[in-house]
């Protein structure tokens, strides 16, 4: 189920990927960014850090690689990523998350 469309009509994000692959909304604050990520096909996040990160999946399986460990995250699963920790993953399509990042300008807000 996609979100719904007052959450897609939030701002959009410029992210680094093709919004063909990656849909982004996002709600920002001065305390953090939440953005609500929808991946309309499989995809590789490289290994990057930043600033602490939390996020839920919604829909669909990310292979998180966290700090060196990875695991399998599905519907309901919560992830936490410290700040600085190197990670990555591999996004199967029709995935929906909610990340939520200590830094409000994690990424531009489109537009």
């Amino acid at each position: 189920m996609p979100f719904p469309d007052f959450i897609m009509a939030l701002p959009a994000l410029d992210v680094p990927f093709p919004e063909d692959v990656v849909q982004a909304r996002a709600i920002r604050s001065e305390a953090g960014l939440t953005v609500f990520f929808t991946f309309l096909e499989d995809m590789t996040l490289p290994p990057h850090a930043h600033g602490a990160q939390w996020g839920c999946v919604v829909e669909g399986q990310i292979s998180f690689s966290i700090g060196g460990e990875t695991r399998v995250h599905g519907p309901g699963d919560s992830y936490s990523i410290p700040a600085g920790v190197t990670h990555g993953a591999e996004i199967a399509a029709g995935t929906r998350v909610i990340d939520v990042f200590e830094e409000p300008d994690r990424y531009p807000l489109r537009g």
